[in-house]
């Protein structure tokens, strides 16, 4: 609220005590302190009625629940980006796994190719 240093507040009460004098300075503070606190309460009661009648609960649960349905929907988001990166990568596994795999004998070479060979009557 007020930004009193050390040293203002060390002058403003030696020029109380100046001012007031030493019997005085002790009823002074309490009195002080009370109208402080009077203050306080009465701005604390204004502020909460203020609030009430303009619906400050209403607006910041509204406020979050718009932060929470951006935040549901950043992860839909995220998720099909997702689902179509995966789609993406099983289509050509998908494909491979269509495809016939030629089988190999001991040495490793294609014995499809052989038999097309054979087929073809070239001889391998």
């Amino acid at each position: 609220m007020f930004d009193f240093s050390f040293p203002e507040f060390f002058l403003a009460a030696v020029v109380a005590l100046v001012i007031l004098g030493p019997s005085r300075l002790p009823g002074a503070l309490r009195t002080l302190g009370l109208w402080i606190g009077r203050l306080r309460r009465n701005f604390y009661n204004v502020k909460t009625e203020i609030e009430r009648e303009i619906g400050m609960d209403e607006v910041r649960r509204q406020l979050h629940n718009e932060q929470v349905m951006a935040d549901v929907k950043r992860v839909e988001r995220e998720v099909q980006a997702m689902g179509e990166d995966i789609n993406r990568i099983e289509e050509p596994m998908a494909q491979a796994a269509d495809r016939p795999v030629a089988a190999r004998d001991e040495n490793g070479d294609s014995r499809r190719n052989e038999r097309q060979a054979d087929d073809d009557g070239q001889t391998a």
